[in-house]
């Protein structure tokens, strides 16, 4: 069986948008440099299975995610499809610069819902990343781009503990408020549960403007990511594979793995436009690309015994 069977249930969206962020959020945590080659080829192969959105690479600073050093590189090789959208991540100004250098139609920024976590990953107190992040919105608008936010730790916090529901309404609209079309909610260590998915969409009074973005550290990224489509969600992050982490909170596993959403959306009935056979190819390639198994249960069920396939199908 490639696809499952289809049971549609009532509630739910007709249709799902999955924001792919494996070029990005997946690779950029490899201990092995993936050559820039590699990733314009795990592009290709993405929007070829159907995404229409490919979060390509982050122009932050080399030091910081040597993974992504060649982002300018990448970009300016990188072989767009007509509807496929490429937002890249922008930690500052300087990143918008980079961004703007290089033609960038969209871009997402990354904040954090605890104090521990802002001074870690943004080297910045709670309140004072909105310092960094306001010109970066105001100009990036200014110059007719998309914006979309990331908020990171909206479920607990490996230093703090649970993050406060209160508190993570109170950051995320104000990066709303900035101008962002889109918050991303992050559980980054992956400890958040159903019931804990539903009181925060309840919270942000309604799923309007945000979407999700799960790890499986414990388990739980599938069943907390049917909670939010059953809120009213629509969009949601995942990674083809599986691959990912961050590299500043060492209990992050791998992100929600795109074949194991889309198993599950179609199964519900639920749209995506993606083709779960070429992800699974996909995954295949660059898990021999990696030089390890992919995460996904899917791709390892699906693609047991599967030589990688060297080449983008035409």
């Amino acid at each position: 069986m490639r696809e499952p069977y289809r049971v549609a249930e009532a509630g739910l969206p007709e249709r799902v948008t999955v924001y792919e962020v494996g070029p990005r959020d997946g690779l950029q945590n490899e201990p092995v440099m993936v050559p820039v080659e590699i990733k314009a080829e795990f592009i290709a192969r993405l929007a070829a299975a159907g995404h229409r959105v490919i979060e390509a690479t982050s122009f932050v600073r080399p030091g910081w995610v040597p993974q992504l050093a060649d982002a300018a590189e990448l970009l300016a090789g990188l072989d767009r499809v007509p509807g496929v959208r490429y937002p890249v991540l922008v930690p500052n100004e300087r990143g918008l610069d980079r961004a703007l250098e290089h033609g960038v139609q969209e871009i997402a920024i990354f904040g954090s819902a605890t104090e521990t976590f802002a001074g870690r990953n943004l080297n910045r107190t709670l309140e004072s990343q909105f310092e960094m992040f306001e010109p970066v919105v105001a100009r990036a608008l200014g110059h007719g781009l998309r914006v979309r936010a990331y908020l990171s730790m909206c479920f607990g916090d490996p230093w703090e503990g649970p993050t406060p529901i209160g508190q993570v309404v109170a950051v995320g609209r104000r990066l709303l408020d900035l101008g962002c079309f889109e918050l991303s909610l992050g559980d980054t260590t992956g400890v958040g549960t159903p019931g804990h998915v539903t009181a925060l969409v309840e919270a942000f009074g309604g799923p309007s403007r945000l979407a999700v973005h799960f790890h499986d550290t414990y388990g739980q990224a599938l069943v907390n990511t049917l909670a939010a489509l059953r809120a009213g969600v629509t969009v949601v992050d995942a990674s083809t594979g599986g691959i990912g982490g961050c590299p500043y909170a060492e209990s992050a596993t791998g992100n929600l793995a795109t074949e194991d959403l889309v198993w599950m959306l179609h199964g519900l009935g639920v749209e995506t436009g993606l083709d779960l056979e070429s992800l699974v190819e996909t995954s295949t390639w660059l898990a021999a690309e990696l030089g390890r198994p992919s995460p996904s249960r899917v791709v390892r069920a699906l693609g047991a015994g599967r030589a990688p396939d060297r080449h983008v199908k035409e």
